[in-house]
């Protein structure tokens, strides 16, 4: 059985851990995203000090993986090259910062992450999911797609980097 609870600052090295392996593995597939030294521990003890940031356990409480959740409205997604489902000014939920260890990759946690910021939707009657990824992060877009996220257009990040943005209603 696994938990999706918010990270404690104890659980600091662990993800750090992950998001490493996660930066090689974006590395050995050749892609750009996260080999600038970010995600870094300043911007993780940001997201556990906002409670935003979410761990995977296991039954024995091994992390598997890491992701930010937060329903506050993301900043480079008020400028799109196309258009969101829904209003700029609608409440929606992001996802930022997802990775799953090695050892567990390839076993639906990704998925079980999304179902459990969903469900948080839901249940604070928030109408949809925001999320961007690389250009050439195609193993995120499958996901994104299979889990009924519609391509939406192109956001730039603050350092000017291209993203793909994405976006799922919630019902």
């Amino acid at each position: 059985m696994m938990k999706f609870i918010c990270a404690k600052k104890k659980d600091l090295s662990e993800i750090m851990h992950i998001i490493g392996q996660a930066q090689a593995y974006l590395a050995s597939q050749h892609i750009e995203q996260w080999q600038n030294g970010y995600p870094n521990e300043s911007a993780i003890l940001k997201d556990i000090k906002n409670t935003e940031s979410y761990v995977v356990k296991s039954e024995d409480s091994s992390l598997l993986a890491t992701a930010m959740f937060t329903t506050r409205n993301e900043p480079t997604y008020k400028h799109i090259e196309g258009q969101w489902l829904t209003k700029n000014n609608a409440t929606y939920g992001v996802i930022h910062r997802m990775a799953v260890s090695n050892k567990f990759r390839g076993k639906g946690i990704a998925k079980f992450i999304f179902f459990q910021c969903e469900q948080n939707l839901k249940q604070n009657n928030i109408k949809s999911m925001r999320i961007d990824t690389h250009e050439e992060n195609l193993g995120m877009q499958g996901l994104l797609k299979k889990l009924g996220y519609h391509y939406c257009g192109v956001i730039y990040l603050e350092n000017n980097d291209k993203r793909l943005a994405f976006e799922k209603l919630i019902s």
